[in-house]
């Protein structure tokens, strides 16, 4: 799991309530897997798993929404769907005249799994069925629909995800529903996935973040996102879905390190997040969305044999913010991608569900930290900062040395060590000694450690940033450090100063760098040439920064009759429609409903010759709407 090329990375992988707790806030729970001796299930954000804990609070606590218009598209209907709870519906696929919703669950973790809607007079959809999932399971990205036909089986089949929501009852892995019947489905396999988690058996498939499937002749192939390894790209033969089975895992950034770059230092959170194959040239191609490592383009005709093609950087100023006159670092968040109906352009969708970035740096010697904010913790807003002097209070663990005090009449900063428990009980050690203003978390010893940073799930009444680089950490108390003996596993265990020992001074400010957006890549070989982005205009308004909710894409979907026409699903500000003209993604129109919208998914589809968008609103169901512009 340790990354020996370029700047190094760390994987860590949680197992965690992820669906049902909170997504973008939760610490984590569950048994603590060991890694060189300390946990590795402490909230360490590297994988999709951990990153996407925002899909329980969409809306971030914010309230109000952007004003309800349209432009040059029809809503053809909308369908509210049983037992819809706020934030409950996920993606949405589309199949021969039936639409495919996940349920996951909401905050009760209650009436999970997938809404079978029949669209085929698309002004007047009908709910005919409901797959039930297992209990502690649901469903949320990647709900596809196929036909395959090989000598198993001749049928439709839905594949769907699975993410536990209860830790002792959930189960991960992927479904296969045999939905030829769409109103009577049938399930063939449930559960089916990757268990084992760094060589060690378990009884359950890892949870999986997405799933997409593609049929090749006499054979067919899913791809799965496994939350839990580093290998995190599990391809399953399904052509007996009966008795479909892992056949391959790849870790990306390590068998193909081209796709990691080494600047910005914030582009530390390499995994694998979404995923389409399209057959292009007669060859199977797949399109992976691989978070701080970009999108990558790979050759699966054979699944056992992935070859690398393409793949993107980020620039060194996010390029869309820069629009807008903010010069500010990209996140990196590559979160789902497609081809264009010609295959000449592939559009990203960049999720970004925090408009607040954070400069850290230490005084005393001028030098930056790296570190971002923790996810549940007080943030600080645009303007706000933090400046006092760092207090060591080790690794501030139950059962550990109490933390000390911190001074109530100045400002100080309790800097942690890394290791043993969560991040949360970290937090919750210093809030209970009292006196502090601030914590910062550094790295801790072990091959996916050391001088590696990474984000954090978690939870506590206090700013919390981290996980800085160890070498930074000993930095702020004086003492040397030597990276490579990290490495080695010959270094210090734990900082080697007392507790209470007082530090250099650091500093802390927060500002705006916007929300979420798309990006426009030329297909080819080597590295993708980035040639447009594109957001909404109120995505770079700090006045937008709260009170709308959140104005992240979350989804792309192309026409299946124009290669120039885009369709975006884009959280609370709608859905967006845009054309490809001269390389640039240009907006030609949009809908927000009365009370606003939460769309997570969309998905093109034809019926009676002509071509819809079917959408998932989170809140409600879903909807239907027909582009109307003209060419």
């Amino acid at each position: 799991m340790g990354r020996a090329v370029g700047r190094a990375r760390v994987r860590v992988r949680a197992a965690s309530c992820v669906a049902a707790a909170s997504l973008v806030a939760g610490a984590f729970t569950g048994v603590a897997r060991a890694h060189d001796g300390v946990s590795a299930d402490d909230g360490g954000i590297d994988n999709a798993e951990a990153t996407h804990d925002h899909h329980s609070h969409q809306h971030g606590g914010d309230e109000g929404h952007l004003p309800a218009s349209s432009e040059n598209v029809r809503l053809v209907s909308k369908l509210g769907l049983k037992n819809v709870e706020p934030e409950k519906i996920a993606d949405v696929g589309v199949f021969k005249g039936y639409a495919y919703l996940a349920a996951w669950g909401g905050a009760t973790c209650k009436y999970n799994g997938v809404h079978v809607v029949d669209i085929r007079k698309p002004a007047t959809p009908k709910e005919v069925a409901f797959i039930q999932a297992k209990e502690g399971s649901a469903p949320g990205e990647g709900i596809q629909t196929l036909h395959i036909d090989t000598p198993y089986f001749n049928g439709d089949v839905l594949v769907s995800n699975n993410e536990k929501c209860k830790e002792t009852a959930g189960f991960g892995g992927m479904n296969l529903y045999d939905v030829s019947d769409p109103a009577h489905p049938t399930p063939l396999a449930e559960g089916v996935g990757d268990k084992t988690v760094m060589g060690q058996g378990k009884k359950d498939a890892n949870d999986i973040h997405s799933v997409f499937a593609w049929d090749a002749g006499d054979k067919a192939y899913a791809v799965i996102v496994d939350n839990d390894e580093g290998p995190d790209v599990d391809i399953v033969d399904i052509t007996n879905p009966k008795k479909a089975k892992v056949i391959a895992e790849y870790d990306l950034d390590e068998a193909f390190p081209q796709i990691v770059q080494d600047a910005p230092a914030n582009l530390t959170e390499i995994f694998l997040h979404d995923m389409v194959v399209k057959e292009i040239g007669g060859r199977q191609i797949m399109l992976a969305s691989y978070w701080d490592g970009g999108y990558v383009t790979l050759d699966v005709t054979d699944p056992a044999k992935a070859r690398y093609l393409g793949d993107t950087d980020f620039a060194a100023l996010d390029p869309e913010a820069l629009e807008s006159g903010l010069e500010v670092a990209p996140e990196g968040n590559a979160h789902q991608a497609e081809f264009t109906l010609d295959n000449k352009y592939v559009v990203g969708a960049d999720e970004d569900f925090g408009p607040y970035a954070l400069t850290a740096r230490n005084l005393t010697d001028g030098t930056g930290l790296t570190a971002s904010q923790g996810s549940n913790t007080t943030r600080l807003e645009e303007g706000q900062s933090i400046t006092g002097d760092s207090v060591f209070a080790g690794r501030a663990c139950p059962g550990d040395p109490a933390v000390p005090a911190g001074d109530p009449n100045a400002v100080d900063v309790a800097v942690v060590e890394r290791g043993v428990c969560t991040f949360s009980e970290k937090v919750a050690s210093v809030v209970a000694a009292g006196g502090y203003d601030a914590v910062l978390v550094f790295n801790r010893t072990g091959t996916d450690a050391c001088d590696q940073s990474l984000g954090m799930s978690v939870e506590g009444d206090i700013p919390t940033f981290g996980v800085a680089p160890r070498g930074q950490g000993f930095a702020v108390f004086g003492q040397p450090y030597d990276d490579a003996a990290c490495l080695a596993g010959t270094g210090p265990e734990q900082l080697p100063v007392a507790l209470g020992t007082k530090g250099d001074r650091l500093t802390f400010s927060s500002y705006f760098d916007g929300w979420g957006y798309a990006h426009l890549y030329r297909n080819e070989n080597g590295k993708l040439t980035e040639l447009d982005t594109y957001a909404v205009p109120e995505a770079h308004d700090p006045a937008h920064a709260s009170g709308s909710g959140d104005l992240s894409i979350h989804e792309v979907a192309v026409s299946e009759k124009r290669a120039d026409l885009l369709y975006f699903s884009y959280y609370a500000a709608g859905l967006r429609v845009a054309k490809v003209v001269d390389n640039e993604i240009v907006e030609v129109g949009h809908y927000i409903d009365e009370g606003g919208n939460n769309f997570w998914g969309a998905q093109v589809f034809e019926s009676g010759g002509k071509e819809y968008v079917a959408a998932s609103d989170r809140d409600h169901g879903l909807y239907i709407f027909e582009y109307t512009g003209g060419m």
